[in-house]
């Protein structure tokens, strides 16, 4: 199903607590969001959550007869199916898809966390550890891989670079 982005969480509660209060249990299985994990460095600390992977798509495991698709289509911040006939009947995802969005999901979980990037060059930091605490300078570069930047900070009138750990800046 499509859902209006940002609301796929909403949508899973809604129809899950539906499955609980009415007979909609006997039609839909499962209910799930593509989810990853990433992690943000944050006034120097590390803090870890969990991102769609498929913004706006809330994947749903149900039998399409009668008034399910119409209860399904009609939940709150759902936008409507995938793909749909012509008289708005909701076409299946093939098996395939399937396997490949669940493989891909799986292979995200095992990689594990991945570093959100918050930082990017031109933007303006500030330094909040070590010797040059309470300057502030323009990112020239970001490298990922070792979590660091170099910032060009003006000390006594003058650019100078500096190579600093994503933990030792915050954003402006």
């Amino acid at each position: 199903m499509r859902a209006i982005s940002g609301k796929e969480n909403k949508v899973k509660e809604y129809i899950e607590a539906e499955i609980k209060n009415s007979d909609l249990g006997l039609y839909v299985n499962q209910v799930l969001i593509p989810t990853e994990k990433v992690y943000q460095i944050r006034n120097g600390k590390k803090i870890t959550k969990e991102r769609s992977c498929m913004p706006g798509y809330v994947l749903i495991e149900a039998n399409l007869i009668g008034e399910v698709p119409h209860h399904l289509r009609n939940t709150p911040n759902v936008i409507g199916f995938l793909e749909e006939k012509n008289n708005h009947e909701p076409i299946p995802v093939r098996q395939s898809e399937v396997n490949k969005i669940l493989g891909t999901v799986d292979d995200l979980q095992e990689i594990g966390e991945e570093i959100l990037t918050p930082y990017f060059v031109g933007e303006t930091v500030k330094v909040i550890f070590g010797p040059f605490t309470g300057f502030s300078g323009i990112i020239e570069e970001v490298n990922t891989e070792k979590k660091k930047l170099k910032v060009m900070v003006m000390i006594f009138g003058r650019k100078t670079p500096l190579e600093l750990a994503f933990t030792q800046v915050e954003k402006e």
